[in-house]
């Protein structure tokens, strides 16, 4: 072999080593590979902005919700609550209008 051989076999796979690593990030940027060190019992409930860089989220661990305060330099705790029942209310059935006006009415 020639030294020009040798450096197409170097190039091509230099090539494949690369195009292989943009694939696995591309893989992993789109969501297609989970992270398996991520915690399944982890989860975000909620969030609320309260600025341009702060927000309160709620987040679930196991059976505990946590109201963490965010900012861009530090996650504070906030407050612990309960887990939530599993089982939600049953939602009551909308009243009609007639009862509805009715209901204000008798109010007045």
């Amino acid at each position: 072999m020639d030294q020009a051989q040798i450096l197409r076999v170097i190039l091509a796979l230099l090539f494949i080593l690369v195009l292989l690593m943009a694939l696995a990030w591309m893989a992993r940027r789109g969501g297609w590979i989970r992270n398996p060190s991520r915690a399944s019992n982890l989860r975000v409930l909620g969030s609320h902005s309260l600025g341009a860089r702060c927000s309160l989220t709620v987040v679930q661990i196991d059976d505990v919700r946590l109201v963490l305060g965010v900012t861009s330099q530090q996650i504070t705790l906030l407050h612990t609550l309960p887990a939530a029942p599993d089982t939600p209310a049953a939602p009551s059935a909308p009243a009609s209008f007639a009862e509805s006006l009715g209901k204000t009415l008798s109010r007045s």
